[in-house]
């Protein structure tokens, strides 16, 4: 059941990000139900937007500025959720019924650690769930990921990272990004 996965997020071709030389993500998921997720952008971070740390808390719209993400579905299942974590700590955690489609409920109780390092021209964000938040039937399901990441430049511009882009327009919550299987 644990392991651990290191992938590479491939940047979407109609986004631009010069300064960035990779954005990468490992994610270990433990036998106790716990999944880990560490983020590592390298390149030259002078370029890139990267708020001040703060205290955790529950942010809003974070995906309109430099954030990294994570879709956790239980294979077969069309229901999904969504956290987001920013580098200033903040977190969003959304409930879908099927694609796009909200579900009522999400609450604070899925708050996750994040932990944020930052040195010359590399930024690392992990950030802990604990499965058993989402149902107590997460912690030992075979689960789909969707990997991926939100760069926002100096200049406002945004680009979007993920394991697979679909075809089209930047597009996290499609069914072809959910392409990491954990058993």
């Amino acid at each position: 059941m644990a392991g651990t996965v290191n992938i590479a997020l491939a940047r979407h071709p109609e986004s631009s990000a010069p300064a960035l030389s990779r954005v990468d993500a490992r994610v270990l998921r433990t036998s106790e139900g716990v999944l880990e997720v560490a983020y590592t952008v390298e390149g030259d971070l002078d370029y890139v937007c990267l708020p001040e740390a703060r205290p955790p808390r529950v942010g809003d719209r974070l995906w309109e500025h430099t954030c990294f993400e994570i879709f956790i579905a239980r294979t077969g299942l069309r229901g999904y959720h969504e956290f987001n974590f920013a580098p200033s700590g903040e977190w969003a955690a959304y409930e879908f019924a099927d694609y796009r489609q909200a579900a009522p409920g999400v609450a604070e109780t899925f708050a996750p650690q994040i932990v944020v390092h930052h040195t010359e021209g590399r930024f690392e964000l992990e950030a802990v769930l604990q499965l058993t938040r989402l149902s107590s039937d997460h912690a030992n399901a075979k689960l789909s990921l969707a990997v991926a990441a939100v760069i926002e430049d100096q200049g406002g511009a945004l680009s979007y990272w993920a394991l697979k882009h679909p075809p089209g327009k930047p597009d996290f919550h499609h069914a072809d990004a959910f392409m990491l299987t954990l058993q």
